[in-house]
């Protein structure tokens, strides 16, 4: 068994997928250009997958409500600290900035959306 991909339903799929193949570097792999809009989009390496939908039979969480350390995106950057400046002058908001005694830079935001997500400069890389 292998994990194909995580998925969540936000307000604006499509408009919410551009912004994370136009910011984020990652690339669609499947469009639905009709409701609910579902868009599976893969990181650079391709290995991680994320689905994006906007599908009215759920109920669709405020995730500016929620405490991002209930539900993030995790990204791994070179330079957290430039990626943070970079993403807000695209909209997204920090919440955090930390420094763990592991030497790691752990930042965290939230899309235009409110979605969190976290930049991560691991001192000890996950994979």
């Amino acid at each position: 068994m292998r994990f194909e991909h995580v998925g969540i339903n936000v307000p604006d799929a499509r408009a919410m997928a551009h912004w994370y193949v136009k910011h984020l570097g990652m690339r669609a792999v499947r469009e639905q250009h009709n409701p609910p809009y579902t868009h599976f989009l893969a990181d650079a390496t391709g290995r991680v997958v994320l689905e994006v939908y906007s599908n009215p039979v759920a109920l669709m969480p405020d995730y500016s409500a929620q405490h991002p350390l209930r539900y993030h995106h995790a990204f791994a950057v070179e330079n957290p600290l430039a990626e943070k400046v970079r993403l807000e002058h695209a909209g997204a908001t920090t919440l955090s900035v930390d420094h763990p005694q592991d030497g790691s830079t752990l930042v965290m935001m939230r899309d235009p959306w409110g979605v969190p997500l976290q930049l991560c400069k691991r001192a000890k890389p996950m994979a």
